[in-house]
């Protein structure tokens, strides 16, 4: 059972991402009693509930954004089971409804990782970028940026992170190769000579690792990324909300104690960050209680080509969502050489998003 009131502070950058409106998830947060797998009242029966209106009604992509945040942060028993199974259907559908979403599964030793893919082609190979969420997202989150692959020029692959959703290979130390495994399946429908890492928290500290090796890789855009103290740092681990804890514990095996001696290898060394010769895009959150300050700062230190943002937030800066969204999209376009006109559009979208939030708080003061 996970803490209600750390389920209630760390979804709402998950629901503000997905465009759920604040009056909308807030009626529906308070009217969660109990994080109880069945209860009436409780986190996944009350999200799968208005999943279900959702879906009787035709919305099926609402419905499945509504499902994702019932399995949240990750599936404990057969209530999260079920909106986990529940979040895909809806989306299958929807997406065959629209058209242009194909299903992919990458068959490897360890497991299978099942994507959505769009823009594939043999006859008409385009660069590809892959797309993955951190420890606690589902690939069916991401819709919206598979319908912009083509306006942004790219093939597109989203994926999860092992062990999250219907990725059933275990998270460990390797996990870094599934960037690089992805790449292989798809090179025969895809220019994967040039791919993009548009990779949210955890997962961008699997493509910061996988582009020491694999020349492919031709740029990363993240958010929130661990990189070394968040691995590292006894005194900075004690202070990590416990969901992110317990939701590691469940992704890699072991208890919630032994979690930060488990992973405390996959650190990334200075030679290996200094190795990177391609642009990387990271936004980072001032006030993140989850990624430590050194980590943006060994990250300015060592990575030639960083182009960093820093909000005044917390982690995943749930108050400059929309921002951060356009500012990724700004920078897979800059990454890929887009015409200025073309990214210009896209920053003046990002100013009026700032100025609309500027607004908002200036009027809540009031």
């Amino acid at each position: 059972m996970n803490d209600l009131n750390e389920l209630k502070q760390y979804v709402v950058v998950h629901a503000e991402a997905q465009g759920m409106a604040p009056q909308h998830y807030r009626a529906l947060l308070d009217r969660i009693r109990n994080d109880e797998d069945g209860a009436p009242d409780s986190w996944t029966a009350q999200w799968s509930a208005a999943g279900d209106e959702l879906a009787a009604s035709g919305k099926l992509l609402d419905a499945s954004r509504h499902y994702a945040m019932a399995r949240f942060p990750y599936v404990d028993g057969p209530a999260r089971q079920k909106a986990q199974d529940a979040c895909v259907a809806a989306f299958d559908r929807w997406r065959q409804a629209v058209g242009g979403i194909e299903r992919l599964d990458v068959e490897l030793p360890e497991g299978t990782v099942r994507c959505w893919a769009a823009g594939l082609s043999k006859d008409h190979p385009q660069p590809l970028l892959v797309i993955m969420g951190g420890i606690v997202s589902l690939k069916e989150q991401w819709a919206p940026v598979l319908a912009q692959g083509a306006q942004l020029g790219v093939a597109a692959v989203v994926a999860e992170l092992p062990g999250v959703g219907e990725n059933t290979l275990p998270y460990t130390a390797e996990s870094r190769k599934l960037i690089s495994q992805i790449l292989d399946a798809v090179a025969d429908r895809a220019d994967t000579s040039h791919s993009y890492a548009l990779t949210m928290s955890f997962s961008g500290h699997l493509s910061l690792g996988a582009a020491v090796t694999d020349r492919r890789i031709r740029g990363i855009v993240t958010t929130g990324a661990p990189v070394r103290g968040f691995f590292t740092d006894p005194e900075w681990q004690r202070s990590v909300p416990r969901i992110t804890v317990d939701t590691l514990a469940q992704l890699t095996g072991v208890k919630s104690e032994d979690v930060f001696d488990h992973i405390r290898d996959w650190a990334l060394t200075d030679e290996e960050l200094s190795a990177l010769r391609i642009p990387v895009a990271y936004a980072a959150s001032k006030r993140d209680e989850i990624i430590p300050r050194s980590d943006v700062k060994l990250l300015r230190r060592k990575v030639r080509k960083l182009r960093l943002i820093e909000n005044d937030d917390v982690h995943g800066s749930p108050a400059h969502v929309a921002e951060v969204r356009l500012w990724t999209v700004w920078s897979v376009l800059r990454m890929r050489g887009a015409p200025a006109a073309k990214r210009a559009v896209i920053g003046y979208t990002m100013l009026a998003a700032r100025l609309k939030r500027k607004r908002r708080l200036s009027g809540a003061k009031q």
